[in-house]
């Protein structure tokens, strides 16, 4: 799949793995996760920044814990409706972009947001775009989170395999969390394998 055919896909996506898909399955897991890191290292007024945000449902927990300063990216304009009938006070307070990572996330001044962070998004990341990680980590200031599908096995899962595919249906890149933004200046301060996902906390230098 090239880099251009990969946004296609996620922007025109529906059924499962859609915004309303991510809406109708609620927070889990992982939000608790994210709600948890924030309220430890982050100050309540923190200006959060969700790559790959969907229809909120992790954004919508955040607000409710009392962080008001958020924005989301996402490549699918169905996100925004989406969110609108689920997480409306969400949709009224925070600040959302529909485009690519890619496109978006260089137009942000440095340090623009306190914290960075994405769940099963930077996964799907071609590698042609790779470039995009030194850009989020550009935008950050402090802090930058990734949830990301690693499995759950020493060699997480994937058998040496760079990618593979969900379903036979859209790639999942494999990489090394740790060592891409650790190249990039960030210190990682929490590894925490999920059932699912695991999060990474990294910080600025």
């Amino acid at each position: 799949m090239e880099p251009e055919d990969n946004h296609r896909y996620w922007a025109n996506r529906s059924a499962e793995f859609s915004p309303t898909h991510y809406a109708e399955i609620g927070q889990n897991e992982v939000t608790e996760t994210l709600a948890a890191v924030l309220d430890h290292y982050a100050a309540v007024d923190a200006a959060i920044l969700e790559v790959g945000c969907s229809s909120g449902r992790h954004l919508a927990h955040l607000l409710d814990e009392g962080f008001e300063n958020l924005t989301g990216i996402d490549i699918n304009d169905d996100s925004f409706d989406v969110m609108a009938d689920h997480y409306p006070r969400l949709a009224e307070t925070g600040t959302f972009h529909t485009g690519a990572i890619e496109d978006i996330v260089p137009d942000f001044p440095d340090d623009e947001f306190d914290v960075v962070y994405s769940v099963e998004t930077l996964q799907h990341v071609h590698p042609e775009n790779a470039w995009a990680f030194e850009e989020l980590a550009r935008v950050t200031s402090d802090l930058l989170i990734t949830a990301e599908n690693e499995g759950n096995s020493p060699n997480r899962g994937r058998e040496g395999a760079e990618v593979s595919c969900v379903h036979d249906d859209f790639p999942l890149y494999h990489r090394d969390w740790k060592q891409v933004f650790s190249e990039l200046g960030l210190a990682q301060l929490l590894c925490e394998p999920g059932k699912r996902d695991t999060v990474r906390v990294f910080r600025v230098l």
